[in-house]
């Protein structure tokens, strides 16, 4: 699960993370007050919306002028200029896709006299299991461009669960910066408390980007990005109250209702599929034949005849669908389980496009001769490979 940056700052303060002063902005009638309450010289308006690269976006819509999503302002009136242009309006970055998203939330900022920018991270390194920071002196910049092109200025090191953060963490984290003095006493301190938000949150990523050096000789943190591991969010209620459904799909939202791991993807074949290994191979192979995945969708192995009636729905109800592959091998999960459900939901949305239905495994005779028997125009495949070529010609309209 995702926040936004002001969401992630207010979480980060509550363990002492030096972050400057802001104000989040809903409507335009709050702007004139909340720079009021900053007191300004200057002040950051932001753009809030769950993608990065919002400072070099640009607006869909004219009125909102040519600059990108955040700005900087030098007076009141700019401020209420700035929100009055921004807020409601479409901004399109390199995450968001063509489409952009829409600016519901604006977090106006005290503005920072910075002198130096860096770039830290920490993240859950599956390879170790451990916690890993990642620190490099190109704040500001795309970590992957920075990774591609001068690897040698990222450093990398895990935290030992047994022994937590240590001294030498911090130590480590300054050298990489070339901070010294008490502006290396700053990062150790901070490196403690941003570990300590990590794992007390259930964080799956926190990233700062870029944490600065002020001219003060303060050390601050810019932004904030955080995404928490969804599946410890009932130990942090606090936490799923953050959630903004407004920046999620509506078809992912729906999913999670269900339990069900779903993903929106940009192709034209829906995949309902038990097990993220065989969802994985299913997509693979699609994209093999020629076509391309419209989502991820593993119904896992434990799932009722209900929950694959509302995945089967939640396939049907993007309309870049332009066929159905369900490729099911029944361990756990039960053949005549799938065919009950899928046969429930067409019975209910109905069927408008081509669907294939390749089952195997426990109770497959039953599940198929449920599907034989319901009248339903089904074409049956009898392995993957069979089920990704007939799905892609009946999509494309070769026999």
């Amino acid at each position: 699960m995702n926040i936004h940056e002001y969401q992630a700052k207010s979480v980060l303060r509550e363990f002492g993370v030096p972050v400057p002063r802001g104000v989040p902005i809903f409507a335009l009638d709050e702007a004139e007050a909340a720079a009021k309450d900053l007191g300004g010289p200057v002040w950051v308006v932001k753009s809030q919306i769950h993608a990065g690269g919002r400072g070099k976006g640009t607006f869909k819509e004219a009125q909102a002028g040519e600059k990108g999503g955040v700005r900087l302002a030098r007076s009141i009136d700019e401020v209420k200029a700035y929100v009055e242009q921004i807020l409601g309006n479409t901004l399109v970055t390199v995450q968001t896709g063509p489409a952009g998203r829409q600016v519901n939330r604006i977090y106006l900022e005290d503005g920072s006299n910075i002198a130096k920018e860096f770039y830290l991270s920490l993240l859950v390194d599956r390879v170790t299991s451990r916690v890993s920071f990642v620190v490099s002196t190109e704040g500001g910049m795309d970590i992957e461009e920075v990774a591609h092109k001068t690897p040698e200025r990222i450093t990398t090191f895990s935290v030992d669960p047994a022994t937590g953060i240590m001294p030498h963490h911090g130590r480590t984290v300054a050298k990489a910066l070339d901070l010294e003095g008490d502006l290396a006493k700053q990062v150790g301190t901070l490196v403690g408390q941003l570990y300590t938000a990590f794992v007390s949150k259930d964080m799956e990523m926190l990233e700062i980007n870029p944490l600065i050096v002020s001219a003060e000789g303060q050390i601050r943190c810019l932004d904030a990005k955080i995404s928490f591991d969804s599946n410890a969010l009932y130990r942090h209620p606090d936490v799923v109250a953050l959630r903004d459904e407004g920046e999620e799909d509506a078809k992912e939202i729906e999913a999670s209702k269900y339990d069900l791991n779903y993903i929106t993807l940009e192709g034209t074949i829906g995949c309902m599929v038990n097990g993220a290994g065989l969802a994985m191979a299913t997509m693979d192979i699609i994209k093999l034949y020629g076509a391309a995945p419209a989502n991820f969708l593993d119904v896992g192995g434990g799932a009722t005849k209900e929950k694959v009636a509302a995945a089967f729905k939640i396939i049907t109800a993007d309309p870049n669908v332009k066929g159905i592959l369900v490729n099911i091998f029944g361990g756990i999960m039960k053949c005549d389980v799938i065919a009950e459900g899928v046969i429930a939901a067409v019975k209910e949305v109905g069927l408008q496009v081509p669907l294939v239905v390749r089952l195997e495994g426990t109770n497959v005779d039953l599940g198929k001769k449920i599907i034989g028997e319901s009248g339903l125009n089904v074409i049956s495949a009898d392995d993957l490979d069979d089920a990704a070529q007939k799905i892609v010609a009946a999509v494309n309209g070769t026999p």
